[in-house]
């Protein structure tokens, strides 16, 4: 059983994990932890790396917060500030037109929970990459399992990864940036991401 967080707009380390698998299932029943891909994801933007942070709510009463139930902050219009740095970003590259109707729809749905979020960006990378393997859900928080790729949500740390640098927005004046979110890979080489997933070294 390969488990993952489900984060937003996954960064591609976790889409190799999730394409070299034949069946995914995400953990719902951890605690929300700050400083992780469950609320955020990092894009090329004109000054170099960029964070697209998703606000949630913090309870005031004791106790951990589970991934399932974590609430988004809608007071603050984060959606429209994040679709208009992608736009700002990725509109000149080759790819971007062809996903912005599909990306828009996310970004015009309210959503109570995070969770729902993160599943929807899912699907719309796997239907972008053509994947049409199907996931579940944990019914309870997964102690053990054989494929733990929980690991790849935490963001402070970072993940290494060794993948063949591709074409970058901004890379003239940066350099390659390695795992940023999916997208990056998506909107600069379209179907020929699914190739570069594959033969990703984790």
């Amino acid at each position: 059983m390969a488990v993952f967080i489900p984060t937003y707009f996954s960064p591609i380390a976790q889409y190799a994990a999730i394409y070299q698998n034949n069946f995914v299932t995400f953990e719902i029943h951890d605690n929300f932890q700050k400083q992780t891909y469950r609320n955020r994801c990092y894009i090329y933007g004109a000054n170099g790396k960029l964070s697209l942070n998703i606000p949630v709510k913090h309870k005031t009463v004791q106790g951990r917060k589970k991934t399932k139930d974590t609430i988004v902050e809608n007071d603050f219009p984060w959606q429209a500030q994040h679709f208009k740095s992608l736009q700002s970003a990725y509109r000149a590259s080759p790819f971007f037109e062809f996903f912005e109707d599909d990306l828009a729809k996310i970004f015009n749905t309210k959503y109570k929970f995070l969770q729902d979020v993160c599943i929807d960006t899912h699907l719309f990378v796997t239907d972008a990459l053509q994947i049409s393997q199907e996931f579940a859900k944990t019914v309870e928080y997964k102690i053990d399992t054989e494929q733990d790729y929980r690991n790849l949500a935490i963001a402070k740390k970072g993940v290494e990864i060794t993948m063949t640098p591709y074409v970058q927005m901004f890379d003239d004046k940066y350099g390659f940036i390695s795992n940023l979110s999916i997208l990056d890979l998506l909107f600069m080489e379209g179907g020929n991401a699914s190739t570069i997933l594959e033969n990703i070294q984790l």
